[in-house]
């Protein structure tokens, strides 16, 4: 909030913005989002579609996110973690920064959350199928 508070100071109050902090504002919702991510999958505070799964038994809930899980977000997890690796990769190689005279260094910095965030929202995502796995055949006796 500092960054921001700052940035809207100096342009608001004296017409000239720092593109450093511009540029601090989008790394810094890059990272709370990403790994937002896991948080709200690991806090089940994702968004859902509930119009016709509110209805559904217990054992059919963890079916149907136990498909979801293996058919859909680790697959998708898988893709965005092994081609983020390559992004970062060349983004060190080449120590990649802004474009902009006064902007931030080592973006590869920024970019490495990508892989990192996949691995946090993996890790989540399999400790929810193994729950969900065990809920569904042991009930909720477990």
């Amino acid at each position: 909030m500092f960054v921001i508070i700052a940035q809207v100071i100096l342009r608001k109050g004296f017409s000239s913005g720092l593109i450093i902090f511009e540029e601090l504002e989008w790394h810094l919702y890059a990272v709370g989002v990403m790994f937002g991510l896991s948080y709200a999958q690991t806090t089940n505070a994702h968004i859902r579609v509930d119009l016709f799964y509110s209805s559904f038994r217990a054992s059919t809930k963890y079916v149907i996110e136990i498909l979801g899980i293996l058919l859909l977000i680790l697959p998708f997890i898988s893709v965005i973690f092994i081609h983020s690796l390559d992004f970062v990769a060349d983004s060190y190689r080449i120590n990649e920064h802004s474009e902009s005279p006064s902007g931030l260094p080592y973006r590869w910095l920024v970019k490495s959350v990508i892989p990192a965030s996949m691995l946090l929202l993996g890790l989540s995502v399999l400790s929810r199928l193994y729950r969900d796995t065990v809920l569904l055949f042991k009930g909720d006796k477990a």
